[in-house]
């Protein structure tokens, strides 16, 4: 994990938002500290703390750059990305330091981070000789008949904490490259991250007003969710959250684009190779320490291996250091939540196999939770329906595959779903047969493509997904036309 001695970016414009080409402070001259989550003595710095002002300074520049951004034409536009690629790779370990710093996760995680995002940059400034349409016959002679896409116009763009360059990259750059303005709201535990990839853009020359950082928390969101020139949002982050986001849009018919929770499975069948499905539930339920809309938080398991399972998963499980092996939770609200989730699940009759509590031997104060199994957990329980986003798995028992998909399904969220089997057969059913988004058979359930989909089912997801050609039907409308000649 970096240390509090790395450099800090944190110091003067980066604390501001970015409108209009300008770094500027908040209206209300209000901030808020940012405090490392692995060691709360590391102060990032305190940043602005915005409001409806801001975002309508910030929306207002936005209308005023889209006119000409448009114009430009996406191979124009792919120029710009194809040289922020380019400043990413350049400050590569920088972005890597400043995620793990103020999000927790590990730097070896935080590099991942950043790889993830060079992708999705790479393949969507790729995609600009691709935003075609298609002719099609006519009715009548001599005449041409065909489509096009349109971009949409101001976009607000809501970022979650949990992959603070990531997640606002495969929002950032498709909204550009479509030909749109934006306002990125991020996460307000994430500020820092933010502003370097602002200043990214900022630093490959886009124009003034075609990317716009409102920092803040609710008070920013709001208004941007409201504001009569955002033609589109985009956000990642919870249910209840996305639902607020929709019904604010609804009278307006605002276009939406929502990616919510998870409460993700892995079957474990009783023909698996457990060493395989052990180590991938480990990566999917620990890594991060499970703050990831994919992560692994259930596995169902055939009662006929469930104990050899447990065995070797508990084994490993035990062996994970926090503050090495494994990061903090992103703040103290998360880590309580999820150690009243751990004492409600026991007296709902689920058993604590490994950890269990808050991790403070030999680390700094942080927000360490131990890296935690539940066995014997209900179905049907609360914490086997609902999401926790913290290093806690819960070991639900079936009887068959059948047993195994009716357990899986029993969610209302649908993002990842996994299976062990050594059957191929039962494992192109079970893909069938999965409510779920992202899935996977002998791998673990998290992680994706940049080409690829990324999206759930259910409650999970609603909207066109993300990184991948479909984002465009988020960011561009189509257009028919017909000329006579």
């Amino acid at each position: 994990m970096a240390t509090s001695n790395a450099s800090s970016h944190s110091a003067g414009h980066l604390l501001r938002n970015f409108i209009g080409g300008e770094w500027r402070p908040p209206e209300s001259g209000l901030t808020r500290p940012n405090r490392s989550p692995a060691d709360v003595s590391d102060h990032l710095g305190d940043f602005a703390e915005s409001g409806g002002p801001d975002v309508d300074y910030a929306v207002a520049a936005a209308a005023e750059a889209f006119p000409a951004w448009k114009a430009l034409g996406p191979l124009g536009r792919a120029e710009y990305l194809r040289t922020a690629e380019r400043l990413v790779e350049e400050r590569a370990e920088d972005l890597a330091v400043a995620i793990s710093r103020e999000q927790g996760k590990l730097l070896s995680e935080a590099r991942g981070e950043v790889r993830r995002a060079l992708a999705v940059i790479d393949f969507t400034a790729g995609e600009a000789r691709r935003l075609n349409g298609v002719t099609t016959p006519a009715e009548e002679p001599r005449t041409l008949a065909y489509t096009f896409r349109a971009p949409l116009g101001v976009v607000g763009l809501i970022t979650p904490w949990n992959f603070p360059l990531a997640i606002p990259m495969w929002k950032i750059a498709p909204a550009l490259l479509a030909g749109c303005a934006a306002v990125f709201k991020p996460s307000p535990f994430t500020p820092l991250t933010a502003a370097l990839l602002t200043e990214i853009f900022a630093d490959a020359g886009v124009p003034a007003g075609v990317l716009n950082l409102v920092q803040g928390d609710l008070a920013a969101g709001e208004a941007l969710v409201t504001s009569p020139g955002v033609a589109g949002i985009s956000f990642t982050g919870s249910l209840p959250v996305g639902l607020k986001i929709q019904q604010a849009g609804a009278p307006r018919l605002l276009r939406t684009q929502l990616e919510l929770g998870g409460k993700n499975a892995v079957l474990v069948l009783a023909d698996a190779d457990l060493d395989k499905a052990v180590a991938a539930v480990v990566h999917g339920a620990f890594g991060q320490a499970g703050q990831r809309c994919s992560a692994t938080s259930r596995v169902i398991v055939d009662v006929k291996v469930k104990e050899e399972f447990l065995t070797r998963l508990v084994a490993r499980v035990a062996g994970l250091r926090p503050g090495a092996d494994i990061c903090p939770v992103v703040n103290e609200q998360r880590m309580t939540a999820c150690l009243d989730a751990i004492a409600a699940a026991q007296e709902t009759g689920a058993e604590v196999a490994v950890g269990g509590a808050r991790a403070t031997e030999g680390l700094p104060e942080g927000y360490y939770v131990q890296p935690t199994v539940l066995r014997d957990v209900p179905w049907d329980s609360e914490i086997a329906q609902e999401e926790i986003f913290g290093p806690v798995l819960s070991v639900i028992d079936c009887d068959g595959f059948d047993d195994a998909m009716r357990i899986s399904n029993s969610v209302r969220y649908g993002m990842s779903g996994t299976i062990f089997t050594r059957d191929m057969a039962t494992a192109f059913e079970a893909l069938e047969r999965f409510e779920a988004g992202m899935l996977h058979v002998n791998r673990p359930g998290v992680g994706a493509y940049a080409h690829l989909p990324h999206m759930g089912a259910k409650l999970s997801q609603f909207g066109p997904p993300e990184c991948s050609p479909q984002v465009w039907d988020f960011y561009t409308e189509w257009r028919s036309a017909c000329i006579s000649y």
